[in-house]
């Protein structure tokens, strides 16, 4: 459940895409699953600009409140706005269409700062 091709944060968001244009945010089949069922996504209006570890919006579950955090340093070009009536897309299909954001990242060199598949399995098997 760990896509090799994408990138990933401690805090569990990956991100899809290169840099060489916007790259495509959202949290993973991990994170979702340890939330339960999602009830409720807040998302930033596009054209926000957010700093890597920022506090891009939350994801309310049955469960709990949680922050979702900015991956990469950037400007938002686009939200995921079916999550309003779906939010439950992001327990269904963490990978596709339960996305959250797309953000143009302001140095897309960053993207080499964060964990690979490898790495973030790593990091999520001792839960």
């Amino acid at each position: 459940m760990i896509p090799e091709d994408l990138r990933y944060t401690a805090e569990h968001e990956w991100i899809a895409g290169d840099g060489s244009g916007p790259v495509r945010v959202g949290i993973t089949h991990f994170a979702q699953d340890a939330l339960g069922d999602i009830v409720f996504v807040q998302l930033p209006d596009e054209g926000t600009v957010v700093q890597a570890g920022d506090s891009l919006g939350e994801v309310e579950s049955t469960k709990s409140v949680s922050e979702i955090y900015a991956p990469i340093s950037g400007t938002v070009v686009a939200r995921n706005d079916t999550l309003g009536d779906e939010p439950e897309l992001i327990n269904a299909e963490p990978y596709a269409a339960g996305w959250l954001v797309e953000i143009t990242p302001a140095d897309p060199t960053a993207l080499d700062e964060l964990l690979d598949a490898a790495a973030y399995q790593a990091l999520t098997e001792g839960h």
